[in-house]
């Protein structure tokens, strides 16, 4: 069931903050509440808790222009991004993480990033994610509409789920800006709070843009190799007549739109490639003296097409006769 908003929370007065705990709550009413909190303020998530001990999560959730700034303290807990669509405009930013406590697993994009205290990522909150957090920890998260970075990184969406890690240069002073912000919420006024939400921001882009280079010829290696398990995987199902970019991408962890744009850099498709496989499998079953008694029909039926016209003009556009033809000229020579 839905909770209601106002149970669970109380406003902070200092900086128009609000905080939401678990523990204002009975403890069979705290997994629900605390996903449709989580749904609401950040994204959509399936929420797994701890095995041993009981669930707790506390956010406090500051306006900071632009952005917003959220402190979470909770006990272990496991997150799954649901739907791959923002339900609102809360959901449709890039989050800064900085982890002050404890160890922290984020698994976006077929990457994969641990953190220690003191260490950064960011990750896309539309797009389908995992964090797995085995004790209890501490957090600072940063959301940032979408917007602000895309203008500002060109390649934003290949750098999520990687790792700023805070010992020297722009790293270390963004980290320690975000930690001495928090420290000193109960100091600041709201004018001189707001004020610190362009610098962040800044600093964030600048050291985005710093690693940006090194990150992306990173990247480069692990998109040839994440394209070549996909290939991969598509072969292990080629023939299976429900395979789409939905069945593929959820079967290597990644979206769909990620998924394509791999293939878009081959200057193809990903149903494309699926097609090519799949007529060039047919093509050869057709000339396989050894399968000479199987039908037309059973090769099509096999590689997935119900439909016997559009296997044979499918068939004929990629080599110039149909099916029936092409195999009588073979056995002619």
């Amino acid at each position: 069931m839905m909770m209601d908003a106002i149970v669970g929370s109380t406003s902070i007065d200092r900086l128009s903050g609000q905080r939401f705990s678990t523990a204002d709550l009975p403890k069979k009413d705290r997994l629900e509440w605390l996903k449709e909190v989580i749904g609401r303020e950040y994204a959509n998530v399936e929420i797994t808790p701890p095995k041993k001990g009981e669930l707790f999560n506390e956010m406090s959730i500051y306006p900071w222009q632009q952005l917003r700034l959220s402190t979470i303290r909770s006990h272990a807990i496991s997150l799954e991004r649901l739907s791959p669509e923002p339900s609102s405009d809360n959901q449709d930013c890039y989050f800064a993480v900085m982890l002050c406590s404890g160890n922290y697993k984020l698994e976006q994009a077929g990457r994969e990033v641990f953190l220690k205290a003191g260490e950064m990522t960011f990750y896309d909150a539309t797009r389908p994610h995992r964090i797995s957090i085995p004790q209890s920890f501490s957090k600072v998260l940063v959301s940032i509409p979408r917007s602000l970075l895309k203008q500002t990184i060109r390649n934003v969406d290949d750098l999520t789920a990687t790792k700023i890690s805070p010992t020297s240069g722009l790293p270390a002073i963004t980290t320690n800006f975000i930690q001495t912000t928090v420290q000193q919420l109960s100091s600041l006024k709201q004018s001189e709070f707001n004020s610190l939400s362009e610098q962040l921001l800044n600093m964030f882009t600048l050291t985005l843009s710093g690693t940006e280079t090194a990150q992306l010829q990173s990247n480069t290696k692990h998109r040839r190799l994440l394209l070549t398990r996909v290939k991969q995987q598509i072969m292990t199902q080629l023939f299976d007549p429900d395979l789409d970019a939905n069945v593929i991408a959820s079967r290597i962890g990644i979206s769909k739109r990620y998924l394509n744009n791999l293939f878009h850099e081959e200057e193809t498709s990903l149903m494309g490639f699926v097609l090519d496989h799949r007529m060039a499998e047919c093509r050869k079953q057709l000339l396989n003296i050894m399968q000479q008694e199987k039908t037309i029909s059973e090769i099509a039926f096999q590689a997935g097409f119900n439909n016997m016209s559009h296997f044979s003009r499918v068939f004929k556009s990629y080599f110039g006769h149909s099916p029936r033809e092409y195999r009588q000229l073979y056995l002619n020579k």
